[in-house]
């Protein structure tokens, strides 16, 4: 039985969450987000492998146009959508090029090389806002018409209950939440002038946050941004 959760998280939006451990060591889970665009494409944050569901449920979505890397380190499985998809556009940060080890891969921009006010295509159904004090250079995407903000590395909501719910066996979880001492501490120790990136986020109008690891924040997701980043936010 595959261990990947599909899943419609709200209108168009859909998730495919599965386990993964840091280091093989610490359970964080691992997400990858679809999101059907309003001219029916379909943008792809790629984080996990493409499975078999995964893939079938991409397809009954439509064209895939846009596929992302989220940070530096999200990049293991964006060959494989590339070739499954290489009509799309593959969008990524410049720090990919150092560690990827396909180097044949192609990318259509980079946050951090492109120039700040650079637009991909999508802007009109999801915006953008690249973390260059971030130590894995992560991008936060908001998608509009749902009021999501979708990320990486930025924010965890451990324990990773959903990301782990198919395994037979129990996984003892870290307990990692935004408005907790130690991911403030956290942030403070992968980041360095985030204030203004930080108050972007936090002026955007979302109610909920897909996290690549942890559970999906339902409500209150801007209270839970402002509370992880007050360091840099007062």
């Amino acid at each position: 039985m595959s261990d990947t959760i599909v899943r419609e998280v709200t209108k168009g939006v859909w998730i495919f969450s599965r386990p993964f451990a840091r280091y093989g060591i610490l359970p964080m889970g691992g997400r990858s987000t679809a999101i059907k665009l309003s001219d029916g494409g379909v943008w792809v944050l790629a984080s996990t492998p493409l499975t078999e569901e995964t893939k079938r449920k991409i397809d009954e979505l439509g064209q895939v146009k846009y596929i992302v890397n989220a940070d530096a380190v999200h990049h293991l499985f964006l060959g494989e959508f590339k070739r499954a998809y290489p009509d799309a556009k593959l969008i990524g940060v410049a720090d990919t090029l150092k560690r990827i080890e396909d180097k044949s891969i192609r990318f259509d921009g980079l946050w951090g090389r492109d120039p700040p006010d650079t637009e991909y295509g999508f802007e009109t159904d999801i915006k953008h806002c690249y973390f260059s004090g971030f130590r894995n250079k992560d991008v936060a995407f908001l998608h509009v018409a749902s009021k999501s903000l979708i990320e990486a590395d930025l924010l965890l909501n451990l324990p990773a209950t959903e990301q782990y719910s198919k395994c037979s066996s129990w996984i003892p979880q870290a307990t990692l939440k935004p408005n907790s001492w130690a991911q403030q501490k956290i942030l403070q120790n992968l980041a360095t002038d985030l204030g203004a990136t930080a108050r972007t986020v936090a002026s955007w109008d979302f109610d909920r946050i897909i996290p690549c690891h942890g559970d999906v924040i339902e409500r209150d997701g801007n209270k839970a941004w402002r509370e992880a980043y007050k360091f840099f936010i007062d």
